[in-house]
């Protein structure tokens, strides 16, 4: 596949260290907000098979139902998870996904050719999956020749959030958050990636921790 050149606009990260974790932001900057490129969450937990990690990426939130049939994922932009596993902020590995228009087609884990904010395709697919569409019963998943699991399709937004009391809270009219509160996010979707990996693929972390972090790149 021809090698394509892309741009970062949008990244999240988190530091996972075990059990779960998660970022948020759910509204980038204007210019990305409401587009392919806008990321909602990151997550990453250890897999059901504790020999795996998960890593979850949102992107296009507070979808409608109504309108969640008809979003779709940009040929044009790559999601794209970095793994920094010896603790220099530097990403040592990439996991890249980017839809060829039926297909979520993934990349890696593999070091990449360059870091920072451009990055190109590095190797060979390594996995692929159809796009579950928004009317399935049941998710699609595929599993890659290294036993890499993925997903790729619409979900409910799993970030749970009381956006009003947090707005009464910075307002001085409210002291806490509620129990449990109300979540702003309730009937909303995400278009959402999920990739399980062997963690014999991603190295041995210093200190046992690995820096995370996702971005959105577009094609220039």
């Amino acid at each position: 596949m021809k090698k394509r050149t892309l741009i970062v606009a949008a990244t999240i990260a988190v530091i996972f260290t075990g059990g779960i974790v998660w970022a948020s932001d759910h509204t980038d900057a204007p210019a990305v907000t409401g587009t392919s490129l806008d990321i909602t969450d990151l997550y990453a937990f250890q897999g059901a098979n504790s020999s795996n990690l998960v890593f979850v990426v949102n992107t296009q939130g507070l979808l409608a139902p109504t309108a969640t049939g008809a979003a779709a994922f940009d040929p044009n932009t790559l999601i794209e998870i970095n793994i920094d596993n010896n603790g220099d902020n530097v990403e040592d590995l990439v996991i890249e996904a980017i839809y060829d228009g039926t297909n979520m087609n993934f990349y890696g884990p593999i070091a990449p050719s360059s870091t920072g904010l451009k990055s190109k395709l590095e190797g060979s697919v390594t996995a692929k999956v159809a796009v579950t569409p928004y009317s399935a019963t049941s998710p699609v998943t595929a599993t890659g020749a290294n036993g890499m699991m993925v997903f790729a399709g619409p979900r409910d937004d799993p970030f749970f959030f009381d956006l009003n009391q947090y707005h009464k809270i910075l307002a001085g009219t409210a002291t806490g958050f509620n129990n449990p509160g109300t979540d702003a996010f309730a009937g909303t979707n995400v278009l959402s990636i999920v990739v399980e990996v062997p963690k014999s693929l991603l190295g041995t972390p210093t200190g046992g921790k690995f820096n995370v972090w996702a971005q959105t790149k577009k094609k220039l």
